[in-house]
């Protein structure tokens, strides 16, 4: 029988102690108390839980996110398919579920609520109230994800709340999605029986919530990063509150991942136990995922960690099995199989034109480094105008650039607008991962540069590129348009190369493709693009 010595964390009991852990056949067997001299100087914890997270940012098909993950100490992802949902459909979620089972990692996967996401925009499916409930009643879906049509909710739609009753009649939780909202109107949203929130950026709007009777995931991303304003609440609410990446590109997945924020966590003086609780427990707890918690009887999903402090883990185990060890993964995933959903034509410059508008002023988005929210600016059209062409164009110097979304599902005229703070001073970005619908979104200082970089997405039927005159960067996603099939390792260091292209032009963000991935994401303020025209999230209209 295996046995592993170690000072063992009781997070239920909050205790610390050295002792010893049998496991057999995939179950922890017993945990015995022993004399320190006993026992390694090492510390034994129940697995990482990100709370919420969409594998399909992270640009790899499930098993390749668990090579990565496991290394960190990661065990198992409360992760919504809705990426992939608004490409291929069902057939997308049976690929992630399908694909989620063929290595040792425990993907607890919800039914996407909103897909679309609006009706402002083209996706390349649509799920209904029906087919949303045969999901439910699935075992291995655990919960309704994310319900983003919090209008819909407010209002009473039927088909909205014919979701949240499939959720709550199969006994499984609903998650939330209510960027800004408070007061009367959060209440009403929460007393839909929506209990989970990961869109808070202020402690107001967290306690708001709380207050209410919501549980609040602390967000770390690769782009909406809001650890610094909610950490504050773990020592009041350590039992309503979880962590969670939501979107995690493939070069930070590499990098860390919720072990991270245990030791930003402990740094800032906060309680181990709170912060265990909040990263390992909760979770599991929640939405009933069968995750192990270091209990005789649970499944052996536990790690092995250096210290409190750093939380280098040095040992994951999944269900009694090995999976990664002093920062390599033990996993071997299978070659994966490919599905898609990719019906547009190349552009030309010409398509790219923005004729003077009738207004002296033009509404521009202001992009924000850190957060999916953006501001809505309004410039004067003189700033943009080129007086011999008579069309709008970019102004790198101002820093007011030009965004296209192009239809990916069938051939359309690109929509077209401006945005502030992408920062290029030459050459052009695209990418094909443009939430919720992931059409392709381009930002760039000129019309030709903008083409070439949509167009190579096109070519690729899916990837993110990078364009600076005739030199091209291109990482391909041939499953969905959304993630690739090769190692993930690999496609990390492609990526940091794509990256770091795109901040040698002049962006200055900490993550260019992914604050351009949520450029066309409608449900979260304040102004965005979509296919078909520049959005108003406030009002839920077109400008």
């Amino acid at each position: 029988m295996p046995l592993i010595t170690g000072y063992i964390l009781d997070i239920p009991a909050r205790r610390l102690f050295p002792g010893e852990l049998n496991f057999d056949d995939g179950v922890i067997v017993s945990i015995r108390e022993r004399t320190h001299q006993d026992v390694k100087q090492q510390y034994i914890l129940p697995g990482f839980t990100d709370s919420h997270v969409h594998i399909e940012s992270s640009m790899l098909v499930p098993s390749e996110f668990a090579r990565l993950a496991v290394v960190h100490g990661t065990v198992s992802t409360v992760s919504d398919p809705h990426e992939i949902a608004n490409v291929c459909g069902l057939n997308g979620v049976d690929f992630m579920i399908q694909n989620g089972c063929t290595v040792p990692f425990k993907f607890v996967f919800g039914a996407p609520s909103c897909v679309p996401a609006t009706v402002f925009e083209t996706a390349g499916a649509s799920l209904n109230a029906k087919e949303v409930s045969t999901l439910l009643n699935r075992p291995e879906i655990k919960y309704l994800s994310e319900m983003m049509n919090f209008p819909g909710v407010l209002n009473g739609d039927p088909e909205v709340m014919q979701k949240i009753a499939a959720a709550h009649a199969a006994g499984k939780p609903v998650d939330g999605h209510a960027p800004g909202l408070r007061g009367d109107l959060a209440r009403k949203y929460i007393a839909a029986g929506i209990e989970t929130d990961h869109e808070c950026f202020t402690a107001e709007e967290a306690i708001d919530k709380l207050s209410a009777g919501m549980k609040i995931l602390i967000r770390e991303g690769s782009a909406a990063k809001n650890f610094e304003a909610l950490i504050g609440l773990l020592p009041d609410y350590p039992h309503l509150v979880m962590f969670c990446s939501d979107d995690k590109h493939p070069d930070s997945l590499v990098a860390g991942h919720i072990n991270q924020l245990c030791a930003r966590a402990v740094k800032k003086g906060m309680d181990v136990f709170d912060v265990l609780q909040a990263a390992c427990v909760n979770p599991v707890v929640h939405y009933n995922s069968g995750v192990g918690l270091l209990q005789p009887g649970d499944a052996a999903d536990f790690i092995v960690i250096k210290d409190l402090i750093d939380f280098k883990v040095m040992q994951t185990f999944i269900d009694g099995e090995m999976v990664a060890e002093n920062g390599r993964s033990l996993i071997s995933a299978p070659e994966s199989a490919v599905l898609n959903n990719f019906h547009c034509d190349p552009v030309v410059a010409a398509d790219m034109r923005y004729p003077q508008p009738e207004s002296d002023e033009v509404a521009v988005i202001e992009a924000l480094d850190g957060q999916l929210i953006t501001n809505k600016l309004s410039v004067p059209m003189s700033s943009i105008i080129n007086k011999v062409s008579g069309y709008c164009e970019s102004n790198p110097s101002l820093d007011l650039l030009k965004i296209v979304v192009v239809n990916r599902y069938q051939p359309a005229t690109p929509a077209i607008a401006f945005i502030k703070n992408i920062g290029l001073k030459k050459g052009a970005i695209a990418s094909s991962v443009a939430h919720d619908s992931h059409n392709i979104v381009a930002v760039g200082v000129s019309d030709e540069e903008i083409c070439s970089a949509v167009n190579l997405v096109i070519q690729a039927k899916g990837g993110v590129s990078c364009v600076n005159g005739e030199t091209q960067k291109l990482l391909a996603l041939p499953v969905a348009g959304l993630m690739s099939n090769a190692d993930g390792y690999i496609v990390a260091e492609e990526y940091t190369a794509i990256d770091q292209m795109a901040k040698s032009l002049g962006s200055p963000l900490s993550a260019p493709f992914m604050t351009l991935s949520f450029m066309a994401l409608l449900v979260i303020p304040h102004l965005k693009l979509s296919d078909k025209g520049l959005f108003d999230g406030d009002n839920f209209r077109f400008i």
